[in-house]
């Protein structure tokens, strides 16, 4: 698509606050003086907000501070001022409830930064999945200038002779006790290998995930996803984004040039070919819905349907995203959709060039890693987007880490009625449950949790399991890690807490789900359910003040992206008046 630049030099909206000599100017310039910082800085250069989503409690993130100085290089380098401001971070592996129940308010917070401070663009530095939506969100909101940087996976994990792919390993070796496979003290032992370096996932989890949504959208520079955190090409990519904000900030390219309906068909149709966790099902529609492009569960099915899965990462395949990398990385992917004509290779990306510009010499440096198309691992890969009586609006399935087996299946309710239910029961011998059974879980929605935590993937009976099975169908209005895998309906909308049909789900009930035809169905008469979903109340004891009140007020159910009803459409980026 055709971007025309501004005109430069030209005013800037830091020189609101900076420009000038006046009692107020004055007030905003001589203040930020006392830090060392030479008068002729405040002269008109592009002010940059370096957005760091550091914590020493967000260990994907936990290397952020070293990077920022790299992005800091690259502003001064190209003539900019930049400023690191520190912002709202939630990580998923110590948040509770969940750190979803905290994307909303960090995107919240980012925005109100960038709109209520002297920024002329911002270098989104993020990790931990949650950070890198909720980033997005607030810079879609004010419309200025924005680059994502991550800090990329963690280097591989290996545990006697294995690879160990972060989360992914988690669960098989939790299944593996539960089946008396494994030993406690080899589970412990195990623990040491699986994070031995800074960065976030290795897997082709939420996290990767969400980077390589960032490239595809054309947030990111060409090749910034899988660069591991360790490696110094990743210093270079921060340096290269610290320069290159600095020119967006001149051409004055904002998010809205680049976040088109082209953009979020083009990740969505990444997030099949890469085996993407559904989680960025619920981002990018929260993300689209800040820039006002209207996309749902069906353009996810749609353009997902016939996208090959090629990339060979746990949890759908055998690598992890050190190999993802060192075999050409998210380009090689984006090139394969742009030879087979599924790509709009003319969206706009932050460099200023199309996407077709960017990835046109990218090589495949090892086809097991980044299979060719016709050796894909699924042909059919995307998300799944079942609709029925049980989710009249919808849920979804992750094909690529499903069972086949399963895919048409029929089988009797085992119902859980929150995660707590679930926890006292399934490790119960006299469980009345086998593995043609659909395990049920109720309450663990946006509302119902609260926050809609990664407790979908729920780990099967240890009766079931010693049979040497290890997957069965399971469906619940919660998520999954990205770095989980099985055969899970997730995101079921209405959820249960706010009297959707899987409120009415009863033991016993006899549930069909046919993926191929996209359908799932509770076979219990309409009456039936309605006369049961009549009874139904709310949860008691729910939240009467502070911001888990405001969220269970406001937020969206999944199938619009669950964010809050008074965020949609982007607010701009004004200059308030000034108070002094």
């Amino acid at each position: 698509m055709a971007f025309e630049k501004a005109q430069w030099p030209r005013k800037l909206r830091s020189q609101e606050w900076y420009g000038g000599t006046s009692r107020d100017t004055i007030y905003h310039r001589g203040w930020l003086k006392n830090q060392g910082y030479p008068h002729d800085l405040f002269d008109g250069r592009p002010v940059i907000g370096i957005l760091n989503t550091w914590s020493d409690l967000t260990p994907c993130n936990g290397h952020l501070r070293e990077l920022a100085e790299k992005v800091k290089a690259g502003v001064w380098e190209a003539g900019g001022f930049p400023l690191e401001v520190p912002v709202f971070s939630a990580s998923e592996n110590t948040f509770r409830p969940t750190a979803m129940m905290y994307r909303n308010l960090a995107a919240m917070a980012v925005e109100e930064v960038m709109r209520g401070q002297p920024i002329d663009g911002a270098v989104l530095l993020v990790g931990c999945d949650k950070t890198t939506p909720s980033l997005l969100m607030g810079a879609a909101s004010t419309d200025i200038p924005s680059i994502v940087v991550t800090g990329g996976p963690m280097l591989n994990g290996w545990f006697r002779g294995e690879r160990v792919g972060s989360g992914t390993a988690l669960w098989q070796m939790s299944e593996a006790i539960k089946a008396g496979e494994m030993s406690q003290e080899d589970f412990l032992e195990a623990e040491q290998a699986m994070s031995r370096s800074s960065g976030s996932c290795n897997t082709m989890g939420t996290a990767s995930t969400m980077a390589s949504m960032a490239e595809a959208l054309g947030m990111a520079l060409s090749g910034n996803a899988a660069i591991p955190a360790v490696d110094s090409r990743r210093r270079v990519m921060a340096q290269l984004t610290g320069r290159r904000i600095v020119d967006m900030v001149k051409d004055d390219l904002k998010p809205s040039d680049i976040l088109t309906r082209e953009a979020f068909e083009n990740a969505m149709m990444t997030n099949g070919a890469i085996g993407g966790s559904t989680n960025a099902v619920v981002h990018l529609l929260a993300l689209a819905g800040r820039v006002g492009i209207d996309i749902g569960l069906d353009d996810w099915d749609r353009l997902g349907r016939d996208i090959p899965t090629i990339v060979n990462l746990m949890p759908s395949g055998k690598y992890l995203m050190e190999e993802f990398f060192y075999a050409g990385g998210l380009p090689v992917v984006l090139k394969s959709l742009l030879d087979g004509k599924k790509l709009h290779g003319d969206a706009l990306t932050v460099s200023g060039r199309t996407m077709g510009e960017e990835v046109a010499g990218a090589r495949n440096w090892n086809e097991d890693v980044i299979r060719p198309v016709d050796k894909a691992l699924t042909s059919h890969g995307g998300i799944a987007v079942l609709k029925g009586n049980l989710a009249p609006n919808g849920c979804v399935l992750k094909p690529s880490a499903a069972s086949p087996h399963l895919m048409v299946h029929t089988g009797r309710a085992v119902v859980f009625e929150d995660i707590d239910d679930y926890k006292a029961k399934i490790n119960d011998e006299a469980l009345d449950i086998d593995e043609t059974c659909v395990m049920v879980l109720k309450n663990c929605g946006p509302k119902g949790y609260p926050g809609m935590a990664e407790v979908g993937n729920m780990g099967l009976p240890p009766k079931v399991l010693r049979k040497g099975i290890k997957d069965m169908v399971r469906i619940s209005d919660a998520r999954m890690s990205g770095t989980a895998y099985g055969t899970v309906i997730l995101h079921t909308s209405p959820e249960a807490a706010v009297g959707g049909p899987l409120a009415a789900v009863r033991n016993g009930d006899m549930i069909s789900i046919d993926v191929p035809n996209r359908t799932i169905h509770l076979d219990v008469p309409e009456t039936e359910i309605a006369a049961r979903l009549a009874d139904w109340s709310p949860l008691p004891d729910q939240p009467q003040s502070g911001y888990a009140k405001m969220f269970l007020d406001h937020v969206d159910q999944a199938h619009t992206g669950a964010d809050f009803d008074f965020l949609k459409g982007a607010r701009g980026s004004a200059v308030g008046k000034d108070s002094h």
